[in-house]
Formats: C-alpha cells, structure tokens, sequence
C-alpha cells in the first residue's frame, strides 16, 4: 500500500541517521550542540509517522481534468521524480473540496472516494459520485459528508484517547478550521458538537498555513484538567504537529504546583475581576513609611530617617510606574540622597566638595543597619511571598480586600505552608507583573561564571603558546582566536523546542492560543491568558450552557469586551455526531431548565436504546452502582464506562466499583483513569470527555451542589455515545422526567 511502503522507508532512513548520531558523539560542545539538533529534528520527523499507525491515507479526489489527488495525514512526495505529490495534505488548499464539495456544488470533483483503514489494512471503500443527476434530486442526499465513513467512527468503542477526524470533517467544521487566524474566534457548540477536534484541527491547519509567523513563538493550547489533556495528547502528533504546548491554566506558571484543593466559593472569589485591585493593594501595603524617626549612626555620624523622608522616596518610586522590585531602585537612591544631604548639612556643606559627596553616599549604601532597614520599608518580593503573607495574616487582607465581607475573608485565609489551588496561579501571575525581577543576584552569578569561562579560555591559550618547536612560519591559536571567542565557541547549550522553552519562561508570548472549555475560566484567568497572546490571535471553544465554575461565564461578550471590544467573531457549531437522539431528548429537558432560550444541537444518529433510571436504598446506594456497573461494563464489550457522581460520593463510590472490577479508576488518577474499563469521576473531572456508557449517581445532588447544578448535570447527561442510566436513592429532578424507570 501507498502509506505502509513509504512509511516503512521514513522508519529505517530515520532510524540509521539517528544512530548514526548517536555513535558520533563529539567532545567539541559547538559540534555536540548541532548534533542535538539534528537528532531532535529527526526525532521529531520519526514520531509524526510512528503517530499515524492507523495509515496515512484516508482519501482520493477523481478531478474533471483527469487528475487523481490522494488525501492523507501528512504531504509526501516522490524525490526521485522532481518532488511529484504522492499524498496530499489535508490541509493544503486543493485537498479542500474532499470536504465541501457537493451534488450541487461539485467544485471539479468527479468521484470522492474515502477509505478506512485499521493498522495498515485497508476496510472499506466508500465512494461518493459528485453529478448533475445527484445535484437534480433524482437520488437520495445526505447534509453529511462522508457518512458510511463518519457512522463508522462514531459507532466505534472510545479507547479513553481522542482520535483525529481528518477523515470526517464537515462542512461546518471546516469553514471553522480554514478560518483567518486573526482575531478572537469563538466557537460556540452544544456538547457532541465537535468543538474540540474542531480546535485541533484548526491549530494544525494554522501551523500549516502560517508556519513561518507560528514557528518562532509557538502556539498554546489550554484545557480544563490534566486528564482532558492526556485525552487529547495524541491528535496532533496524528496531524504530523509536535511542537504545541499543552497546559491547564494550574500549569502556566512554571515552579508552581497547584495541585492543592479549595472549597468552590473560594476559588470563585479568588477568580474575581476585582482581585487584581487586592493583588495591587497588597503590594502598596508592603511599601512602609515609619510611624516614629529611625536614628541611624553611619561612620560615627548621626541620621535621622523621618517620615518626610521616606514618603517623598516613596511617591517619587510610585510615580516611575515601574514594578515595585524594580522601583526599589528609585526608593533607595532617593532615600540615601535625602541622608547624604542631611549629613553634608551636619557637616556643613559649604566646606565639602563633590567628591566628599560621593563618599557619603557610598558609605549610606554600604552601611548594613540602613540597607536592613530600607529593606523592611520597602522589602524585596516574590509573588509566593507576597501571596502566602496575605492570605495568612487577616490583618493583611482586610486593608487589601476592603469590599469583601468578613465572611469571604474568613474563607480565603489559609497557614503558610498551605501549598498552591489552580485559582491561585492567576493571582501569582498577576503579582509577578506587578513586582517585576530582583535580577540583581543572577547577573552577578552570570558575571561570575563568566569571568571562570574566559579564564579558563586564556589558560588553555597560554598552553597552547607555550608548546616547544612551534613553526615560527604556521598560524598560532592565538592568532585566530581569543580568549572570549573560545568560551563562547565553548559554551554548552542544549536542544530545546519552542514548546520546551516557551513551558519554561513564564513571560513568553505565543502566536496563537486555543482554550477548550473557555466558558470556565475565571476573569482572573483571562487576564492571564490575555498577557500570553498580545496579538489576540485566539481560537476559544466552550458551550456557555455547560459552564460549571462558580467563576465561569455566561457570555462571550462579557469576558471578551474589555480586551478586544467587538472585535470577536462567533461561529456555531449545531450537528451532535457524540450523543445518540434517545440521549439527547432527555438532556434537551434539562437544557430548558436552564434558558429555555437555548437550542439543543441535532443529533445524528439513533442507537434504539433509551436511557433509564433506577431508585435505591440509600443504605445500598454504592454497592447497587457497583453492580450495575459490573452489568454495564458486560453490554459495552469493549467499550468504556464511566460513573459520574458529586464530589461528596466519589471516595465511597470508586471504592465498591473498585471491589467489583479491581481495574477501575477514580478520580484524575493519572492515565489509567482514560484506559480503564471503567472510570468514576466528578462530573467537572469528566469535563470534554466522552464514554460508550455513563451512569449518573444521585442527580438531585449534582444539582445541589453548586449555583451552576443544572450545568453540570447537563455535561453529566451528554458524556454517553450509545448508553445513558441514572442511579438515586431520593426524588429525581423534575427536568429528568423523560427518563424510563428500570428495576
């Protein structure tokens, strides 16, 4: 075949050279620095075609002009015969009629065949003829393009990991993905809708449309929890795209863990637009004017440091408008001049020349008692110092919250040692802008390290000069290179992708954002965001009826307005191909519950089985989900299940299903918890994922749980692909009506 010949080749080049590479291992660190290169590049060469085992090629194109055009993963060609096109990126511009071309609207194809493929065997051959006869009506036609091709998928088990649809992209998708990359887009979908291979899609077309822009600043993509993130890790390595980041917002403050949990109403305060206000009144807080004079002696001399004094320092520092690490400088000079004059007074001022100025000011900055001083005026600081000071000192956070209640207070008070929540990582990003670098330290470590470099560069010349019988008549070391030039040939670097570099350096800007789930974030959050992409250049995809963050949103124009006005453009997606019709006629009631304004997304396909629900004792609630679980695990086959349940039930829950199937996973517990048979989860840990089956513990107290429960059980309902049931000890809610009741 077409993709397992020339896949095998790119195997067996790539794997020689590397070898190759790494048995050439050079001592020379300029030599050893390229030699890293060429190895990641061809890793990274190799990994795109390893990631694609499904095969390359999915489609043809039969064009009227006789041409044939294969449709693949990635573009290849034939180097032996001047770089003919033997498979044709899906993204490039004439691959695109494989997916919009219609009966009516032919755009020069003839026939468009689309192949499935399993490992590299090809299934199925599905060919649609593009006529004037299918473009009259005289036969059938269908909205959806590739049908037989895309039912096949959607009838597939879930492997716990999302797969590309390269294959099966819409029309409505792909005008979304083609889309100009300037700009904020937002993509507004129900949940089945597609939005985010929709996303994905697009950062490879855009990767592969404006590689040279996106190459240098590299492309962010957020989501909701680590675990949506290990579901989506594979599609774009398939797409033949390495180089992107992927993070939670808890990630992109790079040091921090933010693994520690809060309550709900915490975080929501802590998400609040007006917290940066606190986080800029916390740090005036820290910029100190003595109540009483400090009397200083500095070589025998007397000084008063007054008020006065420090309060010009002080509004001099502010009126910079430099960050409070960096107008320190400002502070401290203004401060020392103030004392040199006070002590050139003292010592009469008439009688000292410049140059007895100077001293006096050299011996101010020199002087311990006054630096520890000024010091605690105006300290050093680090946003975690900062954070960890006002959120344990009530003191402290009630001049810099003096909005907040005493009983929002109260909640966001917490020991030292407490450790970092996701809510938190906005704030320190938003403290680390205000206080700006101390680098003072690291540039004398800089210096000195280098001063080392170049010494050991000139010893290594003087050896070099010293050697006996040196032919007078032949170029010396030193006469082509010097001490400096050495060191810096010298110099060890390493390999890094833009995605290594930009993950490490918390000031880095990127060429394009995408965010999933963006109806979650925080306005916080998007502050943070917006300070990552000052182009704007911006996919956002989210369905504000699944927001289910106390601090999310329920308009787009709300979150964007105040960083891009009107300058945002909506797409919507309305095709559910994930959620069967049965199961969406049950979540569509839920959906009025919440706007009655709200459409729900059509969906594509019926599986005949109806969602159910069943009523238990409270007493026997765990242990009956876990039987029904081992029951449901049975119809699936080899398909995947998960148990969605309020937080309050999680432990008790995961435990019993654990007794009855000992692989299942509960919780974000790392990959097993997307490649496990079964799966229990809150329903905000199965954000953007999706089962073969799902059964929803105790809806009345998803419900109950927070100011946004008919969200979540919304999210909660729309996670199955062919069987939904519902399990609860108390009264169902009255949205759940349609539901069927099973003994």
């Amino acid at each position: 075949m077409l993709y397992g010949r020339l896949d095998a080749l790119r195997y067996e080049a790539s794997d020689k050279h590397a070898t190759v590479l790494r048995e050439n291992d050079p001592e020379n660190p300029q030599e050893r620095w390229e030699r890293d290169v060429s190895a990641g590049m061809y890793a990274e060469r190799l990994s795109r075609f390893r990631e694609v085992e499904d095969g390359l090629c999915f489609g043809r194109l039969d064009l009227d002009t006789g041409e044939r055009n294969y449709i693949g993963r990635l573009g290849l060609f034939d180097e032996g015969n001047e770089y003919a096109p033997l498979l044709m990126d899906w993204r490039a511009p004439a691959a695109r009629p494989f997916y919009t071309a219609t009966a009516a609207s032919p755009e020069g194809v003839l026939k468009r065949r689309h192949i499935r493929t399993v490992a590299r065997t090809v299934k199925a051959v599905d060919d649609e003829v593009l006529d004037v006869t299918a473009a009259r009506g005289d036969r059938p036609s269908s909205s959806l393009t590739a049908e037989a091709t895309l039912f096949a998928a959607l009838d597939e088990s879930r492997t716990g990991r999302m797969k590309d649809i390269v294959a099966t992209i819409q029309q409505e998708q792909d005008r979304i993905i083609r889309s100009s990359r300037n700009g904020v887009l937002v993509v507004q979908g129900g949940p089945g809708t597609g939005k985010t291979a929709v996303a994905l899609h697009r950062t490879a077309y855009l990767l592969y449309t404006y590689r040279d822009q996106l190459a240098k600043r590299g492309t962010l993509v957020v989501g909701p929890n680590p675990t949506f993130l290990r579901y989506i890790e594979q599609v774009l390595p398939s797409l033949g795209e390495t180089g992107v980041l992927l993070a939670t917002v808890a990630e992109l403050y790079p040091g921090i863990s933010a693994t520690r949990r809060e309550s709900p109403e915490a975080a929501e305060i802590k998400g609040r637009g007006e917290m940066a206000k606190v986080v800029a009144k916390a740090i005036k807080d820290r910029q100190l004017v003595p109540r009483q004079p400090v009397e200083l002696t500095v070589e025998m001399e007397p000084v008063v440091l007054d008020k006065t004094i420090v309060t010009q320092a002080r509004t001099r520092a502010r009126r910079s408008r430099r960050p409070h690490n960096e107008a320190k400088e400002i502070f401290v000079r203004e401060v020392i001049a103030a004392l040199a004059r006070q002590m050139a007074d003292r010592l009469g001022s008439h009688l000292l020349e410049r140059g007895d100025l100077t001293d006096i000011r050299a011996e101010l900055e020199e002087d311990t008692e006054l630096r520890r001083t000024l010091d605690e005026l105006w300290p050093t600081l680090t946003p975690q110092r900062l954070l960890s000071d006002l959120f344990s000192s009530p003191d402290r956070l009630r001049r810099a919250t003096p909005k907040l209640s005493d009983e929002e207070r109260a909640m966001l008070l917490r020991p030292k040692a407490g450790g970092w929540t996701p809510a938190d990582v906005p704030l320190l990003d938003e403290a680390a802008e205000l206080l700006g670098k101390d680098d003072r330290a690291a540039r004398k470590r800089e210096a000195r390290q280098r001063r080392r470099e170049l010494a050991y560069a000139q010893g290594v010349l003087e050896i070099l000069e010293l050697e006996e019988e040196l032919d007078p008549e032949l170029l010396r070391a030193t006469d082509i290179v010097d001490a400096r030039l050495l060191a810096d040939r010298h110099e060890e670097r390493r390999f890094e992708t833009t995605a290594e570099r930009a993950a490490a350096d918390r000031t880095w800007t990127y060429g394009h954002v995408v965010v999933d789930e963006a109806q979650e974030l925080s306005d916080m959050a998007w502050r943070m965001l917006m300070r990552r992409c000052p182009s704007k250049s911006m996919t956002l995809v989210g369905d504000v009826a699944q927001t289910g963050d106390a601090a999310g949103t329920s308009s787009w124009g709300a979150v964007l307005d105040p960083y891009v006005n009107d300058r945002w453009r909506l797409e919507q997606l309305t095709v559910n191909y994930r959620t069967p019709v049965e199961i969406m006629a049950v979540a569509a009631e839920v959906l009025t519950a919440i706007d009655p304004a709200l459409e729900a997304p059509s969906s594509v396909r019926e599986t005949g089985s109806h969602p159910w629900s069943t009523r238990v004792p409270g007493a026997e609630l765990a242990e009956r989900v876990a039987a029904l679980t081992a029951a449901q695990v049975e119809e699936v086959g080899d398909g995947l299940v998960a148990v969605l349940t309020p937080p309050a039930l999680l432990a008790e829950v995961g435990s019993a299903v654990h007794a009855v199937v000992p692989d299942a996973a509960t919780g974000e517990g790392g990959p097993e918890a997307l490649t496990s048979r079964v799966t229990v989860l809150t329903v905000g840990e199965a954000k953007g994922l999706e089962f073969d089956a799902v059964l929803v513990v105790e809806p009345a107290e998803i419900l109950a749980g927070s100011a946004r429960g008919l969200n979540d059980l919304y999210v909660a309902l729309t996670r199955a692909t062919q069987q939904l049931g519902v399990v609860h000890s108390t009264d169902l809610p009255p949205s759940l009506t349609g539901l069927r009741p099973r003994g």
